[in-house]
């Protein structure tokens, strides 16, 4: 698994704390922030990132977290939260297979913000009778 990460430059300071955070704990990392530009335009780089591989997973951080996320839910075939505590983070992956989060740098703090990333990345997908809903959510776009 690799983790996209993202942001732009509202998000940048906390998104570079992050992704200490998952280099100090042996993640693989992807940075495909362009800071010059906005939220859409990294959004979408980080979900093309994610589609990249089946096993990879993104995090797109902006000021709110809202725009990046209106973004992400654009795109066919991504699910994606917006998440500001670690027990969402965590029950996105389980019940709805998301493969991508965004948070907002104005929101959350730096601790908050690593254990959502933790509860996001240790979350495994529950399927079953979630899948019905997973479907349903791929089917709208």
């Amino acid at each position: 698994m690799t983790v996209i990460l993202g942001s732009d430059a509202a998000g940048k300071t906390l998104k570079n704390i992050i992704k200490d955070y998952l280099l100090e704990n042996n993640y693989d990392v992807k940075d495909v922030t362009e800071v010059n530009k906005d939220f859409v335009d990294n959004t979408l780089a980080v979900a093309a990132g994610v589609n990249e591989s089946d096993e990879n997973l993104g995090i797109m951080i902006d000021a709110y977290g809202a725009g990046s996320f209106m973004t992400a839910t654009k795109i066919k075939g991504m699910i994606c939260a917006e998440v500001s505590d670690e027990r969402s983070a965590y029950m996105t992956r389980a019940h709805n297979n998301a493969r991508m989060i965004t948070m907002g740098s104005e929101i959350v703090g730096v601790t908050l913000a690593k254990n959502i990333v933790k509860g996001f990345l240790e979350g495994h997908y529950d399927g079953g009778r979630h899948q019905i809903r997973v479907d349903m959510l791929n089917k709208m776009c």
